[in-house]
């Protein structure tokens, strides 16, 4: 039984939901875990996770497609990269298969929340990891804890993704052979003034260039870039300091599979921005968010797509990638993962 939510204007903000997974990793090993209703955490004033952000967190959502299944966007993909960042922090990998499956029995103990078809929100799922026990040397915790929880949001832009203007940060987003090609939560405190800073002066979002030479685009705070040439190629970043955008991926091989697009995945030099036809910040919580203006301290790029609408290109990597999570377009195998 759906719960009494008014679908239509709820923000992209965390409501609370009935139950989340709980898993805690002692003495070298994970116990099975369990769904639980307490949505507090309770821990040591010196947990290494306050001490010394030893944290990490993905990010998915849960759909209502046509034919009124629950399903979920290649969590598969979130496991596979929650371990990667495992590995980079010296945290205990909390098993793929176990990832994907507390992610699903999340959802299913939820379902109530999940928005219906047609109505713009999603049920937004949250997994994360942090090490739990007092940690005063610094070094990485003896014990961590995996949990789930999930939360209906909104559409990320009421009213259609209109076109943002960002700007060209003077911040560095991440450093090479650092920590930018995973999720953690030390990224994004980092990132926490430039934004502010960006929405003070008026600007939705930064563009961070690479902090060696400062030359070659990288991503957003929380978005990857696509660009679409003016011959209609798809191009994306590549770098190894850019989180690997599970949005993004997908979109390479809708433009390249669906669309019958060229797609190249490379180093993007900030000289080339000014030619590209149309310009956009994929992920999770918006899909795509075209962007229709680049201030670089002063000086404007403008793309031809305009302000007014998203690109037409970008329009129909956009329409194609949702069809296929919503299920009126069929996916490629693997994908969409049922829930019920």
């Amino acid at each position: 039984m759906s719960k009494n939510i008014d679908w239509s204007n709820l923000g992209f903000g965390y409501i609370e939901t009935d139950k989340r997974f709980v898993s805690n990793y002692k003495d070298g090993a994970w116990d099975e875990g369990a769904l639980i209703d307490d949505p507090m955490v309770t821990m040591s004033e010196c947990a290494c996770v306050l001490q010394y952000a030893q944290t990490c967190f993905e990010g998915l959502k849960a759909y209502t497609t046509e034919d009124g299944r629950i399903v979920c966007f290649r969590p598969d993909l979130n496991a596979q990269r929650m371990a990667d960042t495992c590995k980079r922090l010296e945290m205990p990998v909390f098993p793929e298969d176990r990832f994907v499956q507390a992610v699903v029995d999340t959802v299913k103990a939820n379902a109530d929340y999940v928005p219906p078809f047609g109505s713009g929100a999603t049920l937004y799922i949250r997994p994360y990891m942090f090490g739990s026990n007092a940690v005063i040397g610094v070094k990485p915790a003896d014990e961590y804890q995996f949990r789930v929880f999930t939360t209906p949001v909104g559409p990320y832009f009421k009213g259609g993704a209109k076109p943002i203007v960002i700007r060209v940060s003077d911040f560095d987003r991440a450093a090479p052979h650092g920590t930018g090609h995973i999720k953690a939560g030390l990224n994004y405190a980092m990132s926490l003034h430039a934004i502010v800073d960006a929405h003070d002066k008026g600007y939705a979002e930064n563009m961070y260039l690479d902090a060696a030479t400062r030359t070659k685009v990288e991503e957003t705070g929380g978005a990857n870039f696509i660009f679409i040439t003016k011959d209609g190629k798809l191009v994306t970043p590549k770098s190894d300091s850019i989180l690997p955008s599970i949005t993004r991926r997908s979109l390479m091989v809708v433009a390249e599979k669906y669309l019958g697009m060229t797609v190249e995945h490379r180093e993007v030099y900030f000289d080339e921005v000014k030619d590209f036809a149309e310009c956009g910040l994929c992920g999770t919580a918006a899909v795509i968010s075209p962007v229709g203006r680049i201030d670089d301290h002063g000086k404007e790029i403008c793309f031809p797509s305009g302000m007014d609408d998203m690109g037409p290109v970008t329009k129909k990597l956009y329409d194609t990638l949702t069809g296929i999570q919503m299920g009126k377009i069929e996916a490629p195998e693997g994908w969409i993962k049922e829930i019920k």
